[in-house]
């Protein structure tokens, strides 16, 4: 039997460490205890994944939160599953297609119309490496779903957030921005072959310009932007990259996404910290790696960069540019 004692014990140490530091390169849970009572807040894409469980946490802190989803039948649900778990019953699903301007609009203008404040906007939904797909204005998709989107939301809710102010813009991109690159010529792939992996990165280091130049625009008006990296999770999103399709990299690469990869629990701990942290009130124009503020890719701080992609994005949407942060909303055609 004592000879079975020290490989057991080896066994266990060596467990014990890897859980230890799994722990670790997660990041750990939102250091912040602040709570929200009352206080309005939208997840997009809190259906499933990582805006479902930020969702969920800013429940638990007591804000009145608005799931907004494309498909509404996984939206009710959600909102049920966090009603049932939080016992708070401000919890409400809304529709929201990000791959189309009209639904946008449509959004935005019910939030206005029925919501007093608006305290928080998380702009969390996003696709990952699909095919060459296009949105119902014929954006390519990630970056019409994962920029273009949130960028026509985020300014049809400007003026609500600022008469709520303190009120927080939370913008979700991804370390990926790092190999990104914007192409002004080509923005929506319509002259290149499609790079999937590309057309992700440019989505999300626009996210990072996008809040930048927010930013910038915002000063003295109560209302913060930060973007972040949430970390690499266990969620839909990675449905189209065939990381887990093949038994090699099931196999040979499971320890490492054992790893490093996060439950949507933890994955959500920096969102819900941008949210509430009392310790971040007036902190903006920021990129944060998980809990932690880091400095982003170079070209995500080129001011030149970030003004002319929002006037190009102005101009994609439809929103004509003014001198100040608020900007005025051309109408829809007939």
């Amino acid at each position: 039997m004592n000879r079975y004692l020290l490989p057991l014990s080896v066994l266990g140490t060596v467990a014990g460490s890897a859980v230890l530091l799994k722990d670790y390169v997660a990041g750990g849970a939102c250091p912040s205890k602040a709570t929200i009572p009352g206080k309005t807040v939208i997840v997009t894409g809190a259906n499933t994944g990582i805006g479902k469980q930020t969702a969920l946490e800013l429940a638990k802190r007591g804000g009145n939160i608005i799931l907004a989803c494309r498909d509404m039948e996984k939206c009710e649900a959600a909102a049920k599953d966090i009603r049932r778990e939080t016992l708070n019953h401000h919890v409400n699903a809304r529709h929201l297609d990000l791959a189309s301007l009209k639904s946008i609009r449509e959004f935005a203008a019910k939030i206005i119309e029925e919501e007093d404040q608006l305290h928080v906007l998380v702009n969390n939904a996003a696709v990952m490496r699909c095919p060459h797909w296009t949105t119902e204005d014929g954006f390519e998709m990630q970056f019409g779903v994962n920029y273009l989107g949130h960028f026509l939301l985020t300014n049809l809710l400007l003026d609500k957030l600022k008469a709520s102010a303190p009120s927080r813009i939370i913008n979700l991109s991804s370390l990926a921005h790092v190999a990104g690159h914007i192409d002004f010529d080509d923005l929506n792939w319509e002259k290149r072959k499609y790079d999937t992996k590309a057309a992700y990165c440019q989505s999300k280091l626009a996210v990072v310009l996008f809040t930048k130049e927010l930013s910038r625009q915002l000063q003295g008006t109560g209302v913060t932007v930060n973007a972040l990296h949430p970390g690499v999770a266990r969620t839909e999103l990675g449905r189209h990259t065939g990381m887990h399709s093949s038994t090699f990299s099931s196999f040979m690469l499971g320890p490492i996404f054992w790893l490093l990869v996060k439950s949507p629990q933890l994955a959500a701990q920096p969102s819900t910290y941008l949210a509430v942290a009392e310790e971040l009130e007036g902190v903006s124009g920021k990129y944060f790696d998980g809990l932690k503020e880091k400095a982003p890719a170079p070209e995500a701080e080129d001011e030149e960069v970030a003004r002319r992609l929002w006037a190009e994005s102005a101009h994609l949407v439809g929103l004509e540019m003014s001198q100040g942060p608020s900007v005025k909303v051309q109408p829809l055609p007939k």
